[in-house]
């Protein structure tokens, strides 16, 4: 699965430059607010089901556990990454975005990994 995620973030971080182009802290808050309200959410939901599945929980199971985990998951996401993301879009050009999430990300997806594998 990780080796899935560099490019659907990459991705995401080159549409966000042609949704809100420019490097302001107002752009730096905007692509933040987007980010974290809009592919936040989607990528939780879409991640915890994905490694439940790949862990073979049936989908009842899955569907169960995704209702458990997700709302925990979703805040403890916004404890970290707005500040990142923040400081990320402001500070950091845009070809270098990945590098710096993917050192902050070795925590997150411990985490990530510890919440989906909870029983």
């Amino acid at each position: 699965l990780c080796h899935l995620l560099g490019p659907v973030v990459g991705g995401w971080y080159r549409v966000l430059d042609r949704l809100i182009p420019g490097t302001t802290k107002v752009d730096a808050l905007k692509k933040m607010l987007l980010d974290q309200g809009g592919f936040a959410p989607c990528f939780l939901g879409c991640f915890l089901p994905l490694v439940g599945a790949v862990n073979g929980l049936s989908a009842q199971d899955n569907w169960a556990k995704l209702q458990r985990d997700y709302p925990d998951a979703l805040i403890t996401n916004y404890y970290l990454w707005p500040a990142v993301q923040l400081a990320n879009f402001y500070l950091v050009p845009l070809h270098y975005r990945l590098a710096v999430v993917q050192c902050v990300a070795v925590i997150w997806n411990s985490y990530l990994s510890w919440k989906a594998h909870q029983l």
